[in-house]
């Protein structure tokens, strides 16, 4: 399959489209918040882990050209430095 040029932009617009139509419900639970989610962009594919760090290998093993993006469950910033990161879980 040839990969489709995006920009980060659309990449991160594709990735929050996907996170609401389907994913935010599976994985916005009390268990989660602050946990991050890694999502395939092109598959829809995506794992939770606290980091991020483990989810993105196990998805690169599974779709080694995957396009990924991370998201903090709960939060408005998937990290901030020296900023505030305000949780928009209620």
């Amino acid at each position: 399959m040839q990969a489709i040029l995006l920009s980060r932009e659309e990449v991160a617009q594709r990735a929050k489209q996907l996170y609401e139509s389907r994913i935010r419900q599976e994985v916005e639970v009390e268990e989660n918040i602050g946990k991050m989610v890694i999502i395939d962009i092109e598959t829809g594919d995506y794992e939770v882990d606290e980091t991020g760090l483990k989810a993105s290998h196990i998805l690169m093993e599974k779709h080694p050209n995957a396009r990924l993006f991370g998201i903090r469950i709960g939060y408005n910033v998937a990290v901030s430095f020296g900023g505030v990161m305000e949780r928009v879980h209620k």
